[in-house]
């Protein structure tokens, strides 16, 4: 009972990376955001006359840049909710003492 939570975070994190693997293994597969899904289906709705009604602030000049911002948001996420997990558990920890 001690681990549990532990045994469920890794168990989460298992099924999660196994669904890739699976996925990945079944075929061809194109990655694309969900930003030109929606519009490739707002396009097919509204009979191709969408046009955006803001655009970008800052476009990064290289796919290689647009990859790091989302790796920064996702570090900083993931100290985010690290911190949280950790103030919990030793919150839980100091409380059982």
């Amino acid at each position: 009972m001690k681990y549990l939570a532990e045994i469920a975070a890794l168990l989460i994190v298992l099924l999660f990376a196994g669904s890739f693997i699976v996925v990945l293994n079944t075929g061809e597969h194109e990655w694309g955001g969900a930003d030109g899904e929606a519009e490739d289906v707002i396009m097919q709705m509204s009979g191709n006359s969408y046009e955006p009604w803001a655009s970008p602030v800052y476009e990064p000049p290289s796919g290689e840049i647009e990859s790091l911002f989302f790796s920064l948001q996702a570090a900083i996420g993931a100290i985010i909710i690290g911190f949280f997990f950790g103030y919990y558990y030793r919150g839980r920890q100091i409380t059982t003492e």
